[in-house]
């Protein structure tokens, strides 16, 4: 095979096949019919003289060729993106979709900002939001996903970015038995608690954090969301230990802040991204937009 003699035009397809391995997704993601992706994968498999995707009773798996393909494409394509792209973008005219991961809780304390600066900025672009799963971290290194907002600590090789802080507040019903402006160690052992499940970086700090104290709560209440969380706060003993920007944001006559003991942790709330997409120019511009539009720190935020 000869560089002169490649098509060029194959490369955004191929890319699409080794990320997904699987024609009708890889198709869905290029905007082709799978007829069409099927005969592009006759292309490329002739190019490079391989398979490069193999039927197994586990589905399409790639060659050992294929997987090469896979690792040096992941550094090459978002390269070459930028070498053409530098000078071109403009979100005012661009119409890609962008794909964020977050908790509820993310989205909340960015929403109005992120929301409002990005169609002022992007009329013609798309915004796609899905909650943080097992399976972010893989979609992020396919490239299905641009970029994860969360209290997480990385993993290699991705790369995060500050972009505000927040403390942890103990959040009950307005009628709780204990109305105490800050609550004790025997307060949090007394009284079922109510968490959300899905947000691992915060959790992982709460329950860590409770255990040092000697506290095993029951967690009464499990949910998957913060906003049906704070639902179920209302008018039951169930105490949440939860980030104060949401608390805030979120408080009624029906229910009440107190401080946690005095040794749980802020959080850090970081975007993580492939450092793949560095230099990437869309992507470039979602980082400045999402730094542009984080809150500022809490009044009073600091303990003394």
């Amino acid at each position: 095979m000869q560089f002169d003699n490649v098509d060029l035009n194959l490369l955004p397809p191929l890319e699409a096949l080794l990320e997904e391995r699987q024609v009708s997704r890889a198709a869905q993601r290029r905007n082709l019919s799978q007829s069409a992706m099927s005969r592009v994968l006759a292309r490329l498999r002739r190019t490079f003289d391989d398979e490069l995707l193999v039927q197994t009773p586990a589905g399409y798996q790639l060659t050992p060729r294929a997987r090469i393909l896979r690792n040096e494409m992941a550094e090459v394509m978002p390269q070459l993106r930028a070498l053409i792209d530098a000078d071109t973008f403009n979100p005012a005219l661009a119409s890609n979709t962008m794909f964020l991961a977050a908790s509820d809780y993310a989205t909340d304390v960015l929403a109005d900002g992120l929301f409002r600066e990005f169609f002022r900025q992007a009329p013609n672009m798309s915004l796609t939001i899905d909650q943080v799963v097992p399976s972010t971290y893989e979609d992020m290194q396919r490239g299905r996903v641009d970029l994860v907002l969360g209290p997480l600590a990385p993993p290699e090789p991705m790369i995060a970015e500050t972009l505000f802080a927040d403390e942890l507040v103990c959040l009950m019903s307005d009628g709780h038995p204990v109305t105490d402006d800050a609550l004790t160690v025997e307060h949090l052992r007394a009284y079922p608690h109510a968490r959300v499940a899905m947000l691992h970086g915060q959790q992982m700090l709460v329950d860590t954090t409770l255990a040092e104290l000697g506290v095993h709560p029951r967690h009464a209440v499990t949910v998957p969301y913060f906003s049906t969380l704070i639902t179920a706060l209302m008018s039951t003993t169930l105490i949440a230990v939860i980030p104060r920007r949401y608390a805030l944001r979120h408080l009624t006559g029906n229910l009440r802040i107190a401080r946690p003991p005095e040794v749980f942790a802020s959080l850090d709330y970081a975007m993580l991204w492939h450092p793949r997409l560095t230099n990437d120019p869309a992507h470039r511009w979602l980082r400045t937009l999402l730094r542009s539009v984080s809150p500022s720190p809490l009044p009073g935020a600091e303990r003394g």
